[in-house]
């Protein structure tokens, strides 16, 4: 008796890995993993060791994700050539392909072109082929949602938009005050080395796949589902989330939250350490990590700077500030105004709130452990349309977000017998000057329009109104009639000394005799105090018809202590009538110090491979020695992570230039950023635009 070798009908299978990665405007993603995105064909060649006769024997795919897979939960996908298989009558998210004509299926050469569904769940794919009774495992791919695909819910139709949210790496974050906003460089990095695994990872983490992981991967063909589940695991308070955040002043066992330049490392360090969390972040670092992981699955998505930012804990659209006769912050209050916050927009559809699409569009996805949401720190989406109509109502957390940037506030002066006073409220400073980089360029654009009409108009007042009518809460008080500002002497920067003014006017015809108590607190930027710095009382007589100017000094020697931990001052004016005791006026002043100045230089164009040096140059501004000092650089596509360099102690009035010098990896248009730390200055940060020519 003989026996004969059998050769499998199923030879190589070409991915045609360049062009397919080109075509779905995955190339940028490092690696030589096939990624495609759903609702667009891609490529495969199988050679078959016998010539192809389709009516005589087919070939079926079948296409799986997870590990439960299902065509009743779109999970599995049944198709082939030609297309006669029998699926199941509930069968969801159907691929299929089709025989490019060109090929030659005598010889058993097939060129197929295979188009995964627009609804399909995202993640890691198993493609197997079964032809003349033999199955066989063809390659494996990663499958992302698609905004060039006009049948999947995360379409964008503007090209310009898609290369801004989508495939830039590099973007701006705005922080600061209303009055005093900067701008800070952010690497999003979302096409680095292991991007994909380090994504797909963290949904495979999350609570939701580790309840019910069949339900989970099925629900991975909707976006508004994957930004609720990001929303949870970017911060680490439920689960075995990305980042730690911390609003305090022991940084101990991590580096604070202003250290980062970019997701990159974070998104990193996590992955690498079997998901423990990274220390520390605050509101920017939960919006830029979660940025970079929407912009990687294939969401557009921008980050939001909301100035002026509520935080509304009882969910009354009302936010409560106490101050003590003295003007200084009471600490115990439950609300908070946020001298920023941060957060994200994802683009999709909404057919859950209306069929017609009135809620589609940009949604609020904010991963920076506020309150909870259904039991879970995380927020969204909210439908910014929601928002802007008062539609509180509406899920998810939109009466939350509507507050952050809508919400009246009321000031109360807590008198020393324990007392209360509301001394006025103030329906307009709530959200302001919200920001986000524009499109194409590094501007700043303003989008407080897409979230509320105008303050003060008809308009808004009716949407605060209807929202306010969905959670029952009454009217605002009236302004007082003594008129107070602060005004700027001089740009406030960090290593000088502050200086401004108290303007106090009057719509009275009588002299007022005026007690004024000026207090300057250290502040967090969430509206924590961390320090009192100075206190002043004098009396002052307005005059009728004119303005009373009142200076304001704090010494760098007063305030840099304090400053070490906190993002800014808030100055304070409680004024008290002196014929009239029952009349008391408060206002306050956000004061965000600008940092020294610090240069970086790169010498020249690049070209990819080839080294290149870089010089920062810094100027102690101050009469101290600057301890401890380090300067970090990184940049996607420059430097692999982080490269830090310790640097020797920096005397008064004394500089250093530090050189140093990194090979390129990419081509194109990059950005290298710096971050200098120090005893008496923290994470000073520049960068410079670099042209990589391949």
């Amino acid at each position: 008796m003989t026996s004969r070798f059998t050769e499998s009908v199923f030879g190589g299978v070409d991915l045609h890995g360049a062009t397919n990665k080109r075509e779905h405007r995955t190339h940028e993603i490092t690696g030589d993993q096939l990624v495609v995105r759903r609702g667009q064909p891609f490529k495969l060649t199988l050679t078959l060791t016998e010539p192809f006769s389709p009516d005589l024997h087919p070939l079926t795919i079948t296409a799986v994700t997870g590990k439960y897979p299902s065509e009743a939960m779109g999970t599995m996908s049944r198709f082939g050539i030609p297309d006669e298989v029998q699926r199941s009558p509930s069968a969801k998210a159907v691929w299929k392909a089709e025989l490019v004509r060109s090929s030659s299926p005598q010889t058993g050469i097939l060129t197929l072109s295979i188009t995964p569904s627009a609804d399909s769940p995202i993640g890691e794919y198993k493609l197997s082929g079964k032809h003349r009774g033999e199955e066989k495992v063809l390659a494996s791919l990663v499958v992302l949602f698609n905004p060039w695909c006009p049948e999947d819910s995360v379409f964008l139709s503007d090209e310009e938009q898609k290369q801004e949210y989508v495939m830039n790496e590099q973007g701006i974050i705005y922080r600061g005050s209303a009055n005093y906003i900067s701008g800070m460089n952010w690497d999003y990095g979302q096409f680095e080395e292991d991007m994909v695994d380090i994504c797909l990872k963290i949904l495979d983490v999350s609570n939701e796949h580790q309840r019910d992981p069949a339900e989970d991967v099925a629900a991975r063909s909707d976006p508004k589902y994957v930004g609720r589940v990001l929303s949870a695991m970017v911060n680490n308070i439920d689960d075995r989330g990305i980042v730690h955040g911390r609003w305090g002043s022991n940084y101990e066992g991590g580096h604070l939250p202003t250290h980062w330049s970019g997701s990159y490392a974070i998104l990193r360090r996590w992955y690498d350490s079997n998901c423990q969390s990274v220390k520390y972040g605050q509101c920017w670092v939960f919006a830029g990590v979660i940025c970079s992981v929407l912009r990687l699955l294939g969401i557009p998505c921008r980050v939001i700077s909301n100035f002026q930012s509520a935080h509304d804990t009882d969910e009354n659209l009302a936010i409560d500030s106490y101050y003590n006769e003295e003007g200084l912050t009471e600490i115990d209050s439950s609300d908070s105004i946020w001298n920023f916050h941060v957060w994200v927009e994802g683009w999709m559809k909404r057919p859950d709130l209306a069929g017609d699409g009135k809620y589609d569009g940009w949604q609020v996805l904010d991963p920076t452990p506020q309150e909870t949401s259904d039991g879970v720190y995380r927020c969204g989406p909210a439908s910014v349309s929601a928002i802007f109509n008062g539609d509180t109502h509406l899920k998810y957390d939109v009466p939350f977000v509507f507050a952050e940037v809508n919400a009246d506030q009321s000031f109360w002066l807590v008198k020393t017998d324990g007392s209360k006073v509301k001394v006025y409220s103030d329906t307009s400073s709530v959200g302001q000057n919200m920001s986000t980089k524009s499109v194409g360029s590094n501007k700043r654009l303003d989008v407080t329009n897409t979230y509320k009409h105008r303050e003060g108009t008809e308009k808004e007042r009716a949407a605060f109104k209807y929202a306010l009518e969905r959670i029952e809460n009454g009217p605002p008080t009236a302004p007082p009639q003594l008129f107070m500002r602060f005004e700027e002497v001089s740009e406030p920067v960090n290593g000088e000394d502050v200086k401004l003014k108290l303007v106090l006017s009057s719509d009275s015809g009588e002299p007022r005799l005026l007690s004024v108590n000026i207090s300057v607190q250290a502040m967090r930027y969430n509206g924590s105090p961390a320090g009192n710095i100075q206190n002043e009382v004098t009396e002052q007589k307005l005059q009728p018809g004119k303005d009373l100017s009142i200076p304001i000094v704090v010494p760098f020697s007063k305030y840099h202590k304090y400053m070490m931990q906190s993002e800014s001052m808030n100055i304070s004016a409680v004024v008290t009538d002196k014929q009239s005791p029952d009349n008391v006026y408060l206002a306050d002043d956000l004061v965000v110090l600008k940092d020294p100045p610090i240069s970086v230089t790169v010498s020249g164009p690049g070209r990819l491979y080839s080294e290149m040096s870089a010089e920062v140059i810094f100027m102690n501004p101050v009469n101290e020695t600057l301890k401890d000092c380090t300067l970090t650089v990184s940049g996607s596509g420059l430097f692999v992570g982080e490269t830090t360099y310790n640097l020797p102690n920096l005397p008064p009035s004394h500089r250093f230039h530090v050189k140093f010098f990194f090979v390129p990896y990419k081509s194109g248009q990059k950005t290298l950023m710096i971050d200098f730390d120090c005893s008496s200055f923290r994470d000073i940060k520049d960068s410079f635009a670099v042209t990589v020519r391949p």
